[in-house]
């Protein structure tokens, strides 16, 4: 039998496989409970952070009634290059994680997975991928092209970008403009100003990760907006926060949204706040805390989207 057991770091939703029973049947578990692991199957908030901005561009790219079939492709396409990304990020880091409490026992840092069957995953998860991406049409496929350099260079980048989360948020906000093409067969203006609030968002959302992660990414010499900002992480986090919650005004006022939208963008301004107000200690849960409240944002502006379509816009 295979089961779960608390890894006992203390992160959110960290697990480690425990298994029991004949030893094909111990063996076999371990290994699909470690490539679950690797691609981060078990904390599933990666692929809703990166999947809201894209579920509120199919919904106004598709007028309040996107297509099942372009939400079931995105939904897949989602899961698809989180994982490839979080297996490209651990190849890039098996040196460093081993050394960091939070990831010294991800599998390629403890080496229960070889990097050589780490790249092989990889490949197969993009070429999934691609496999999916070639249902849509030919502008989609480009720019999946320029969204998958942005996945696989991120790791590396953080090895000397000051804020690495921002481009972070260009991997994560991609699909946005894929979303519109997938439908009207272009980006509209409304469209990129949509992939700006959904890159500030990361910036906002990572940088309290990287908040309870600032001892170990000082100790290790990775880059982070936690590190850059200092002493100023929660007033520039706060400045993100708005000039986001402005980008989506804006979107509200090019699409003539009503009240419903407007409610939906006061209830993530409260949302926010108390994510600040929750950091204010710097101590790594309550940091955590305000990273896995910005997935209840995502999900409260997605029913202000469905609310005010559904009202009559």
């Amino acid at each position: 039998m295979v089961g779960w057991v608390d890894e006992g770091t203390g992160e959110a939703g960290q697990l480690r496989p425990a298994t029991t029973g004949p030893r094909h049947t111990h063996w076999l578990g371990r290994r699909l409970l470690d490539i679950a692991w690797l691609m981060r199957l078990h904390r599933p908030i990666g692929i809703w952070l990166l999947l809201w901005p894209t579920v509120w561009a199919l919904w106004i790219a598709g007028d309040g009634h996107p297509p099942p079939r372009l939400i079931l492709l995105f939904l897949a396409g989602t899961v698809l290059m989180r994982s490839a990304g979080c297996v490209v990020n651990d190849l890039a880091d098996m040196d460093i994680d081993p050394h960091v409490r939070r990831t010294r026992d991800r599998p390629l840092a403890a080496r229960r997975v070889s990097p050589r069957e780490a790249l092989a995953l990889f490949l197969v998860l993009v070429s999934l991928a691609l496999v999916v991406v070639l249902q849509l049409n030919a502008l989609c496929v480009k720019l999946s092209l320029a969204g998958a350099a942005l996945t696989v260079t991120y790791p590396l980048l953080k090895r000397f970008f000051p804020i690495p989360q921002l481009y972070l948020g260009l991997a994560f906000g991609w699909g946005v403009p894929m979303a519109f093409a997938a439908q009207l067969g272009l980006v509209p203006r409304v469209g990129w100003v949509m992939m700006l609030a959904a890159v500030l968002w990361a910036g906002v959302y990572d940088s309290f990760y990287a908040m309870a992660d600032r001892p170990d990414d000082l100790k290790v010499g990775v880059k982070s907006s936690a590190i850059t900002f200092g002493d100023l992480d929660l007033v520039m986090i706060g400045a993100m926060q708005l000039m986001m919650l402005l980008a989506l005004y804006f979107t509200g006022r090019l699409l003539v949204f009503g009240a419903p939208w407007r409610a939906g963008l006061a209830v993530a301004s409260v949302m926010f706040a108390a994510q600040l107000w929750r950091a204010r200690t710097r101590a790594a849960h309550d940091c955590l805390w305000a990273f896995n409240n910005n997935n209840a944002v995502g999900l409260v502006l997605l029913a202000g989207l469905i609310v005010d379509y559904s009202s009559g816009h």
